[in-house]
């Protein structure tokens, strides 16, 4: 199949160029990207592209999937879904699953049957994205330690010898000899290693960022130590064992100035936050809506500034999704009770692009970096350039496309995000992959 995108705005962050050109795409690979392009045979499929955007595919570090063991909340399949329908062409999903990814028959179980059951067609969205030719390529984190207990390392061996992407649990390491164990047993493997850095005696029982919006609430303050001093202490072991590692949902002020310090002397230090967290602080927790309730929580104004700052210079390297779903049940409880998570894979980019790009405070190249060719460098993948003879692996985005977040234009089964009900600007079109 052969296609033409006539006049779309080329965003593309491997080669740092933001130009409206002409891209023609054959048989999964980009034929040619010029000003104008009028060469091409009877069966091309031509698109009128003005005001749309194509960019590199979105690639999301890190997100939750229900199967196996709470397939009402999300299957692989629904997953893959809602990433393609946002926009992602990568995507890798975390080993809290049930029975969790600490083993090489739960990788070969979910990459074999990750494109089984979906909503069905009575409860597929009414007026979705259009579907993308292939859904995104799936990755598994390997966990850490057996069941998330904290005490007995995994067989890291067979999990890398399976094809997990790295190593990650998704939940805070407090043993810290562990964690050291953990740096020099996987070092001679090269594979990512993600630490969400969460020191729970010092969170204590704190469900939003402490301070004076806390104190308001009437809610537990989980200070900002709690996620610092866990990141102090594991940078003094990356710098005294020299593993590199990933640093996963970082959401303080004080926590962007110690990656900026430790990048600085040359340790072997990538980082990421959540979508959420760039947009988002602790002000709107006054509505006490269970979506907003999150871990890490949401920053105080201070630290949102900061995030978004420290995205912009590359300190902080990528936005991850995170995306979270639960049930129904599980979100209509006190604020405090309610599982903590949202979804956000359908929803990421129209609302990035909405609050920062649009707002003039990111540029169209900042934000795509931060949702594409850096988070692929994290894992130490790369993405091509959008160029003649390259693989098409690209999203298609219309900025002005206006739509109503409901869970009959969603993929995903479920709905936990505090924009449901509301009417968005900006959607995406298509995904190559």
């Amino acid at each position: 199949m052969t296609e033409l995108l006539q006049q779309v705005r080329i965003i593309d962050p491997v080669s740092e160029t933001d130009q409206i050109a002409d891209v023609l795409i054959a048989d999964g690979y980009i034929s040619s990207v010029a000003e104008s392009i009028s060469d091409i045979s009877a069966d091309t499929q031509i698109r009128d592209c003005r005001g749309l955007i194509l960019g590199s595919g979105l690639v999301d570090l890190y997100s939750h999937s229900g199967e196996p063991g709470f397939e009402e909340r999300e299957t692989i399949s629904s997953l893959l879904q809602a990433a393609a329908a946002g926009g992602f062409t990568r995507i890798n999903i975390l080993p809290d699953t049930s029975p969790p990814i600490d083993n090489p028959s739960v990788v070969t179980h979910l990459l074999q049957n990750r494109r089984g059951g979906d909503k069905g067609d009575s409860s597929s969205p009414a007026s979705p994205a259009p579907p993308a030719p292939h859904l995104p390529l799936l990755h598994l984190w390997g966990a850490i330690t057996q069941d998330f207990a904290g005490k007995q390392m995994t067989e890291f061996a067979d999990l890398a010898a399976s094809g997990v992407i790295g190593f990650a649990d998704g939940e805070g390491l407090e043993n810290l000899g562990l964690v050291r164990r953990v740096l020099e047993y996987l070092q001679p493997l090269g594979k990512p290693i993600a630490f969400w850095c969460c020191d729970r005696l010092l969170m204590s029982n704190g469900v939003m960022r402490e301070g004076q919006d806390s104190i308001r609430l009437g809610l537990p303050g989980n200070p900002a130590i709690s996620e610092t001093a866990a990141i102090a202490s594991l940078l003094e072991l990356v710098a005294a064992i020299g593993t590199p590692v990933h640093i996963m949902r970082v959401s303080t002020a004080r926590s962007v100035e110690l990656i900026a310090n430790a990048k600085s002397q040359g340790l072997p230090v990538t980082a990421s936050t959540t979508w959420m967290h760039l947009l988002l602080d602790t002000k709107v927790i006054k509505s006490y809506n269970t979506s907003l309730r999150l871990e890490p929580p949401l920053g105080n104004a201070s630290d949102l500034k900061a995030l978004r700052a420290g995205v912009r210079m590359g300190i902080v390297d990528a936005i991850a999704i995170d995306h979270t779903p639960h049930t129904y049940e599980e979100k209509v409880q006190a604020f405090a009770e309610a599982l903590p998570g949202a979804i956000g894979l359908e929803l990421a980019l129209p609302l990035l692009w909405q609050y920062l790009v649009e707002s003039g405070e990111f540029t169209a190249l900042e934000l795509w970096k931060a949702l594409s060719n850096r988070p692929a460098e994290c894992l130490g993948q790369k993405m091509s350039a959008i160029a003649p003879n390259k693989k098409a692996e690209l999203t298609l985005f219309n900025p002005q496309e206006s739509w109503k977040v409901n869970s009959e234009n969603l993929y995903t089964l479920s709905s936990n995000t505090p924009w449901l009900g509301q009417q968005l600007t900006g959607r995406v079109v298509q995904t190559w992959c």
